[in-house]
């Protein structure tokens, strides 16, 4: 199947992309709307079964098929693992992540430490990774999913707001450290997103029904939060970088400075 009669700047034909996350949610939509645009996909996820059935999904390239790697990033045999098996590629959809609900009283460090691990430590090791060990084509374009959550400080996710608080900060320093070979980082900012993630955090006392409410234009679909990570992954963002792109249906929008 080839790329939809798109401008050329927005198609990803010739571009190879990694997808973290891609069993389920942003990353699962990420990786279906990337394959339309013509690229070659690396998937990762944790769950093997999910993984391949997002995989069986993809519109296929002519050059050669999507490839998969299942395994915890936040394991460093993963990334070696991940890292040794991917061609030098073109882009990077951070997508993986996870949240629980935890009140500052009853914060634990096990928590802290797993917060951390998952949604800032191990998309920043990896990076590192691929840099090292050159795996990312000059022009290549990083993009990084966070949350709104670290704007609008919720009530119990005092860890996940931290780790993604850190991700943003240590983006913009990525960036500019490797401008000199045109490659750029920027990050997504989503408000409530209808994942199964989100799902999850209502089954254990968020009332997330209640916080969508407050989004003027509604919650935002994970195909939305694809639409926004292609663009930034493609040419036609090609002067976007160490920037973050809120998508939050204005939910932040009188937090903002």
């Amino acid at each position: 199947m080839s790329a939809p009669d798109f401008p050329a700047a927005f198609v990803l034909s010739g571009k190879t992309i990694l997808v973290t996350g891609a069993s389920s949610g942003i990353g699962a939509a990420t990786a279906q709307l990337l394959a339309q645009l013509g690229a070659r996909l690396m998937l990762n996820g944790r769950d093997k079964e999910r993984l391949e059935a997002t995989r069986a999904k993809l519109s296929p390239v002519l050059e050669a098929e999507h490839l998969a790697v299942t395994g915890d990033l936040t394991l460093p045999e993963t990334r070696d693992a991940l890292v040794a098996a991917l061609p030098a590629c073109d882009g990077l959809a951070w997508c993986a992540g996870a949240s629980a609900l935890a009140p500052f009283r009853m914060l634990a460090e096990k928590h802290l430490r797993q917060m951390f691990a998952i949604n800032c430590d191990a998309p920043l090791l990896l990076t590192q990774q691929l840099l090292y060990k050159r795996r990312l084509n000059r022009n290549a374009s990083l993009v990084f999913v966070s949350s709104t959550i670290t704007h609008i400080k919720s009530k119990a996710t005092t860890a996940y707001a931290a780790a993604k608080a850190a991700l943003e900060a240590a983006i913009g320093s990525l960036a500019l450290e490797h401008a000199d070979r045109s490659v750029r980082a920027n990050v997504v900012r989503p408000g409530y997103v209808e994942t199964t993630m989100h799902q999850t955090l209502e089954r254990s006392g968020g009332n997330l029904k209640d916080s969508a409410a407050l989004m003027p234009l509604g919650m935002v679909s994970p195909e939305e939060v694809a639409a926004a990570i292609a663009w930034l992954l493609s040419d036609a963002s090609r002067w976007m970088t160490r920037a973050t792109l809120t998508l939050d249906g204005g939910l932040t929008l009188p937090f903002r400075p």
